[in-house]
């Protein structure tokens, strides 16, 4: 199976995490990159990697980058695997995708991951399933909020073993990338109903609640207490992402109702 894979990634600033998760990726013959014209040294790290093939592309939306990947980039594989640069594959997972023998219905596989602080692995988060893995045909992103859906026909399967999230970038660079999700995020919450909304956003909607039920639910529910400080680091930026919603969706209703002074 693994012949008949392609792994494909996009990029910018990702000198924190992309060698890592190239040197899994050894198996490939052929790995895709798309780069948004990075300013660090992610270029040089990629050119270190034989089996790499890069383009570059202007940036302007998570959907269009990744279709961009998978329809212009001269795929001859029928399955792409798909990564973010700070997703990093196992051993087990390797070996799962070499045994892999799809039936005719199944046109791609979701993954679990196991989310990582630093390196350290957290027994839990709020990191969702992914589809990671699938049949290059009629697969088209669609735009979702900050980020980006996999539109398929067929059946999804699951993978047994999981994959590692291991963002490695400094704060400063969290920090601005979540102020950027969560300006998407805020547009979609609050211009569709409270009917239309799963029960999170509702949540959401109540501002200032959901930071704090967020912070205990990953420190207690999920357990991040008996994970020491990168349990703590992990609950307090969740907390944080939210708090950020909260402000930016209380700054649109001040501007919408004019109570805020130019």
């Amino acid at each position: 199976m693994l012949d008949n894979i392609t792994p494909v990634l996009l990029t910018y600033n990702e000198e924190n995490n992309i060698g890592r998760s190239l040197e899994k990726l050894s198996w490939a013959k052929d790995v895709v990159v798309v780069d948004s014209y990075s300013s660090d040294s992610t270029k040089e790290i990629l050119s270190r990697f034989a089996n790499v093939r890069l383009f570059e592309k202007t940036f302007d939306a998570h959907a269009n980058q990744w279709n961009h990947a998978i329809k212009d980039t001269a795929i001859s594989t029928e399955w792409i695997l798909a990564l973010d640069a700070d997703y990093v594959l196992t051993e087990e997972s390797i070996k799962e995708l070499e045994s892999l023998v799809p039936d005719s219905e199944i046109c791609g596989y979701e993954a679990d991951f196991k989310y990582c602080i630093f390196g350290k692995s957290l027994r839990g988060s709020l990191y969702p399933p992914v589809t990671v893995l699938y049949r290059v045909d009629n697969a088209e992103y669609m735009q979702d909020g900050h980020t980006q859906r996999i539109r398929l026909s067929g059946k999804i399967g699951k993978l047994q073993n999981y994959f590692l999230h291991d963002d490695r970038k400094p704060l400063f660079h969290w920090l601005r990338s979540q102020y950027r999700y969560m300006v998407l995020e805020a547009n979609i919450i609050q211009n569709k109903r409270l009917s239309e909304l799963k029960w999170p956003d509702k949540i959401r909607r109540i501002y200032f609640v959901a930071p704090f039920l967020v912070f205990v639910y990953c420190l207690v529910w999920k357990g991040l207490i008996l994970d020491g400080k990168s349990g703590l680091y992990y609950s307090f930026q969740r907390m944080l992402a939210e708090i950020i919603l909260s402000l930016i969706m209380i700054e649109h209703k001040l501007k919408k109702s004019g109570n805020l002074e130019i």
